[in-house]
């Protein structure tokens, strides 16, 4: 799977679905034989900081997962942003598109099949957050996890945040994540909530299998690889992979890191393992 490999044919609309607490917009991308029913659908959530970001922000990312993923539809959708309610609104948000597109599956154009969830930093904190919930409120039922660069240490007390912001370049992210952490977590109580916080959690049994991206220069590596080795230690199966040295010093070069043809093939990797599993021993 290339980023170069430029699409036959690439659907993209705007819908609104249904959130924790009423409609919030959302897009839709269909790659490959628009009129065919796809089995397999990927809920993206946006990055931000849990205080900004839009549905713009990774539209690159998604036009190339989409298109290079033609068994799925990728489904983009906003959340409360923490400056109009704090937590646990983005995440009853989050948790509340993935049980709309099971049951509007129809109009999407999914079979219903394969459902999957993903996100960048704030976002892949929000796909992370869905599992757990996905899991504790029986459904609807998940396949697998996309995490890119996620947000999942509320304390920021990583070797890698606390390290990597001495370099003049980076010390913009490792603020800004404090910043967004202020916001949508106002209350200090919440931080260790795993509903807030999956790397706190202590209960990660029975989630979906997970596929961990993190970078090599981002200060939130570690926290990345250590949920992903928490998973793994809960027999969830896991695969985290540390993407090369990239400028992060906004959201925008972050969704620009994930269009890199590495970030997108070990993604289509993960999902062709989860249409073809290995045959049992």
């Amino acid at each position: 799977m290339s980023a170069q490999d430029a699409p036959v044919q690439l659907k993209i609309r705007d819908l609104e679905v249904a959130g924790a607490e009423g409609p919030l917009a959302a897009r839709l991308y269909s790659g490959g034989d628009a009129g065919a029913k796809k089995d397999g659908l990927i809920v993206f959530f946006h990055s931000g900081g849990f205080i900004g970001g839009d549905l713009d922000e990774a539209d690159e990312f998604l036009r190339h997962l989409a298109s290079c993923s033609t068994q799925h539809l990728v489904l983009a959708s906003r959340y409360t942003l923490a400056t109009e309610r704090p937590f646990p609104a983005a995440a009853e948000d989050a948790h509340a598109v993935l049980a709309w597109a099971k049951k509007h599956k129809a109009k999407l154009g999914w079979s219903g099949k394969r459902l999957l969830v993903s996100g960048i930093e704030a976002g892949a904190n929000l796909a992370a957050v869905c599992t757990l919930m996905a899991r504790d409120r029986g459904g609807p039922a998940l396949v697998g996890q996309i995490l890119i660069m996620p947000m999942l240490d509320p304390g920021l007390s990583t070797c890698s945040m606390r390290e990597i912001p001495h370099d003049a370049s980076l010390a913009g992210v490792a603020v800004q994540c404090a910043a967004s952490y202020r916001g949508y977590l106002p209350n200090a109580a919440d931080r260790t909530h795993p509903y807030a916080s999956p790397l706190q959690s202590s209960r990660l049994k029975n989630l979906p299998p997970a596929l961990i991206l993190s970078a090599e220069d981002d200060p939130l590596r570690d926290e990345a690889e250590q949920y992903g080795a928490k998973l793994a230690t809960c027999g969830v199966t896991t695969t985290v992979k540390r993407m090369a040295a990239a400028p992060l010093d906004d959201t925008a070069a972050r969704n620009e890191c994930a269009c890199r043809a590495v970030a997108l093939q070990e993604i289509g990797s993960f999902l062709h393992g989860l249409e073809c599993p290995p045959a049992p021993s």
